[in-house]
């Protein structure tokens, strides 16, 4: 097949969450979550109308005033694209200047990417190495065993990251019950599902509930790494078992697959705002900003790290650095 016939255009959704990174790099520790947010949003949203794509946010704010709100259309003509965006996955990282933050956007073909209530979800996250092997609807004692036994390792070799919320109480007594370690984060739940799914971060499972906007984007990263992630509604009202109903959701119980969540052909494109076991933060230098992002197609079957160099000025007076 023609390669050019084929090309979608993915690394140019590096340059939006680029954008969205360097706008709120500069909101780092200064306590102040909703303008960081504000950054954000209005960056990627500039950068997104610049492309050649007829694109429909489908995840995004609920907020009508927002510059991403659910159903806005971006871009400036071209391939039809669902949109499923999270301009600052960690937005109170970054008010605190702590560690995890990126700017991300998942792509995938016009009227793919299903339409979930916002609601949390439970979900379950693995790599490669353990795909097929876990099942969210059994004890996580045994989903630990099975992810112990598929890298032949013991219980307590194996590394589950949780978000450190009063919610998950019993599912961390649950992971130390069956022997496995433990990270609390503060945030960063499509981080954490990524790292799981990456060798070298000596993170083997992402577990615990989290919203149902982070499920996608999470599902369709793992997808692009060849990872697992099953999830769960989660609802506490009877208003949310009437939300999923209309959104086509009779059954609250059903588990969702990875390909059910992302299917087709899928782009995920993240960039770092804050240094994290994935990324490195933005650095801002003399007259210019150093950005390091991961680009993941499944149309070309590649992932791809890329340390970007933005100038403020066409006059500079700074070299170009190797990465250090």
């Amino acid at each position: 097949m023609n390669a050019t016939a084929t090309r979608c255009g993915c690394e140019a959704f590096a340059a939006v969450t680029e954008a969205a990174a360097l706008a709120s790099g500069r909101w780092l520790g200064r306590g102040d979550v909703e303008g960081a947010e504000r950054a954000a949003s209005t960056a990627m949203r500039e950068g997104l109308d610049e492309l050649a794509i007829d694109g429909r946010i489908v995840v995004g704010s609920e907020d009508p005033e927002d510059a991403l709100s659910i159903g806005t259309r971006v871009g400036r003509g071209g391939m039809e694209v669902d949109l499923a965006v999270d301009p600052l996955e960690g937005r109170s990282v970054v008010a605190r200047g702590d560690y995890g933050a990126m700017a991300m956007i998942a792509v995938g073909d016009a009227g793919s990417f299903p339409s979930l209530p916002q609601m949390y979800m439970r979900k379950m996250a693995v790599g490669p190495v353990v795909r097929g092997k876990i099942d969210l609807r059994l004890p996580v004692g045994d989903n630990i065993r099975a992810i112990a036994d598929a890298f032949g390792r013991n219980t307590n070799d194996i590394t589950s990251i949780v978000l450190d919320r009063p919610r998950h109480h019993d599912l961390v007594e649950e992971i130390r019950a069956a022997g496995a370690r433990i990270k609390l984060i503060q945030d960063g739940d499509v981080t954490a599902s990524i790292t799981a799914a990456i060798r070298g971060t000596n993170d083997h499972l992402a577990i615990g509930i989290g919203g149902s906007r982070q499920a996608l984007l999470s599902a369709a990263a793992l997808r692009c790494l060849g990872g697992e992630l099953q999830a769960q509604l989660w609802p506490t009202t009877r208003g949310e078992i009437e939300a999923a109903r209309e959104h086509g959701i009779d059954d609250v119980n059903k588990v969702f697959e990875t390909a059910e969540l992302a299917p087709g052909e899928v782009v995920v494109a993240a960039t770092g705002v804050t240094n994290g076991d994935l990324l490195r933060g933005v650095r801002f230098l003399t007259d210019s900003a150093r950005t390091h992002s991961i680009v993941m197609c499944t149309r070309h079957n590649w992932v791809r790290f890329v340390d970007g160099i933005h100038f403020f000025a066409r006059e500079r007076r700074e070299e170009v650095r190797l990465l250090s």
